[in-house]
This record gives C-alpha cells, sequence and structure tokens, in this order.
C-alpha cells in the first residue's frame, strides 16, 4: 500500500481512499498511526453531532431526514452507524443502513456501518479516528448514531460536538428523566414518534427536569398566594400623577423576567426539547435549527474549542495507552513472567496484585526479552 497516495487521494475527497483508509485505520493495520497523523492538519472543518438513545427510538430513520434536509441545503453528509457485535459469533447484522436506503445512492453522502465490537461505552472503538478520515475528505457534517444505548453509554458526549438524545413517549415515566447519565451528555433533547399518545406528557417532564437540574423549574410558576418565586406580592397603590394601577399578573411578571448576564459572561446553554416524527418527516426543521444555535452558541462562548481541546487530550491518552499496552505484552517479558508464577496465584500463596506490582518492579528496570 502506498500510504502517501493514499493519504493524496483521501484528502482530495475520493471515495474510494476514503473506504480504503477506513478500513486501514478500523483493522489497525500497519500505517494506520502515520495515516491518522498525517490527516490532523486537515481536520476542524466537519461538524460532529451525535446521535444516540434507546433501541427503537427510530434514531436511523431520524439520521436519514436530517441528511436529506442538509444536502437540500448543498452541504456534504457522512453518516457513521454502530450496530451491537453479537457477544457469541462476534459478527454484527449492519442494519443501520437499510433504513436509509433512500440516501445511500447520493454521491454527497457516505454511509459507514460500524460493529461496536465489544465496546461498553455505545460506539466502536476507532469511531473517533474514522470520524477524523470523514473531515478530513472535506464533509461538511458528520452524524454518528450510536448504538441503542441504556443510561450510561456516554462515548457519544466525549466525541461530538452536538450530542442529540432521541427519546419515544415509552422510554419510562417521569423518574426516567431525573436520572444521571445519558440524560446530562444531551445538548438537545428529542422526543420522536410524536403522533403517539404522551409525547406532550414526556417533553413536559424533561423540561421540568431540566428546569430542576438550572434550579429554575418553578420560576415561572405562580405560587398560590404571591409571586412566582414564592414572595408575597404587595398590593399597588395607586399615586398621583401615575397611571392606572397594574394588575397582579403585570406586577409579579417583572420579577420573572431574567436579568442579562455581564457581557465577559456568555449565558448558559439551555437545552431545547423538540418533538419530531421521523417516518412523517415532521419537526426534523426545527431539530436543525436548534443544532444550527446550539453550533453558533458554542463558537460564542468558546466551548466549541475547548470540546475539541478535550477530544484531543482524550485522544493522545487513548494513544499512549494503546501503545503501553503493545510494548507490555509484545515486547517485554511480562506475559512469561505472570506465566511463571501462575501456580502461586492459583495455590493462593501470591495474590494477583502483589504479582501486578512485582512485573511492573521488574519492567521498570528494564526486563525485556
Amino acid at each position: 500500500m502506498n500510504l502517501d497516495l493514499l493519504i493524496a487521494e483521501l484528502v482530495a475527497g475520493k471515495t474510494a481512499a476514503l473506504a480504503r483508509a477506513i478500513s486501514v485505520v478500523e483493522n489497525t493495520r500497519p500505517g494506520f498511526e502515520r495515516l491518522l497523523g498525517e490527516v490532523h492538519r486537515s481536520l476542524g472543518r466537519a461538524r460532529r453531532i451525535g446521535v444516540t438513545g434507546p433501541p427503537g427510538a427510530g434514531k436511523s430513520t431520524l439520521v436519514e431526514r436530517l441528511v436529506a434536509q442538509y444536502r437540500s441545503a448543498g452541504l456534504k453528509v457522512a453518516v457513521v452507524a454502530v450496530d451491537p457485535t453479537s457477544p457469541f459469533t462476534g459478527g454484527a447484522l449492519l442494519g443501520d443502513r437499510i433504513r436509509m436506503e433512500s440516501i445511500a445512492l447520493d454521491q454527497g453522502v457516505y454511509i459507514r456501518s460500524m460493529a461496536s465490537r465489544g465496546s461498553l461505552g455505545g460506539l466502536a472503538t476507532t469511531t473517533r479516528e474514522v470520524c477524523d478520515l470523514l473531515d478530513a475528505a472535506g464533509f461538511d457534517r458528520i452524524l454518528v448514531e450510536t448504538v441503542g444505548v441504556g443510561q450510561s453509554e456516554l462515548d457519544v458526549g466525549r466525541m461530538a460536538d452536538s450530542t442529540v438524545l432521541v427519546l419515544v413517549p415509552e422510554s419510562g415515566d417521569g423518574i426516567q428523566t431525573l436520572k444521571s447519565g445519558v440524560m446530562e451528555i444531551a445538548d438537545i433533547f428529542v422526543v420522536n414518534k410524536a403522533d403517539r399518545t404522551g409525547a406532550d406528557k414526556l417533553r413536559q417532564e424533561i423540561e421540568v427536569t431540566l428546569g430542576i437540574r438550572r434550579g429554575n423549574a418553578f420560576r415561572h410558576v405562580r405560587a398560590h398566594h404571591g409571586r412566582a418565586d414564592g414572595q408575597a406580592v404587595r398590593p399597588m397603590v395607586k399615586r398621583p400623577g401615575r397611571p392606572a394601577d397594574r394588575s397582579l399578573r403585570a406586577a409579579s411578571s417583572q420579577f420573572d423576567r431574567p436579568t442579562n448576564p455581564p457581557p465577559d459572561r456568555p449565558t448558559a446553554w439551555d437545552q431545547p426539547v423538540t418533538l419530531t416524527s421521523a417516518v412523517k418527516n415532521e419537526g426534523v426543521t426545527d431539530l436543525i435549527a436548534a443544532l444550527d444555535r446550539h453550533h453558533d452558541w458554542l463558537n460564542q462562548s468558546g466551548e466549541l474549542e475547548q470540546r475539541r481541546r478535550r477530544r484531543l487530550l482524550e485522544r493522545t491518552r487513548e494513544v499512549v495507552d494503546r501503545a503501553t499496552r503493545k510494548w507490555v505484552w509484545e515486547e517485554t517479558r511480562a506475559e512469561q513472567l505472570i506465566s511463571e508464577r501462575l501456580d502461586e496465584v492459583a495455590q493462593g500463596r501470591v495474590s494477583p496484585y502483589e504479582l501486578a506490582q512485582d512485573v511492573l518492579e521488574e519492567l521498570k528496570q528494564g526486563e525485556k526479552i
């Protein structure tokens, strides 16, 4: 494989080169780290959007609708669809792309299906690196659809600029919206299949939960007696030379008006909750508008740069971890040292922790093959 030619064709946007490059990275073939290192200088153009949610929430159909809208605006779009790997056979039915057949033949769309390969975070291990290749190839939007997740698969929140959490009316009761985990990483909430009973109720429960976390859940809810914030409202008194008394509603509304933040401190992002029906192609325009608003906020607040810096920090640590593991098991006597004393561990004379500490001490002293 001519790696220099592959890199040149990839940056030029050739689809065949992109497919070959992804295979090289996904299978960690020789030269994959050099390939990623060379394309690093070409990154930063694409917006990375993560789409996550429980199985059956309609993520694939919603992604298909998003792609169609972006294509109508003339943007190049890439989709990385992650499907679960079988714990028994190691295989995967890459079924997400079956639902995207209407966009599969579009020359401005690239769809790559990936297996989760046992990853516990909802994404394949190399998903972020594949996104780098797509970014370098000149795509404007990269949509990453995770494997159907529960409450603790949070990898998507660390790799995306914007994270969309897709829920459906059957996602559970109000207690589910209060739980930590995936409910906390979303930048935008989507209640899909909104034509079903309970969609409005779920949206209200999510909005209340978001308000509780921000500390203003009941700021606009009028108390039985008094202001919306629970304090008593003094009666309005007619004064000479002043207009007629205002109503209590008008009087209390002045206390509900949010104060302006200091000019050097941008307003925090308030996660919107949108209703969609992906099958009917309803509400998708509102979702795209919310994504655009979030991207504008990321730029204005400086959060976009911070998120990407954190992403690079995590990536560097992952590369160091991967290289360290490879060195320990392939270039040192660690495996042999463990095998030689495994009987002691089995007989209870040495614990795994003591043996591991002994192995590390020997490695620190330069015990190599």
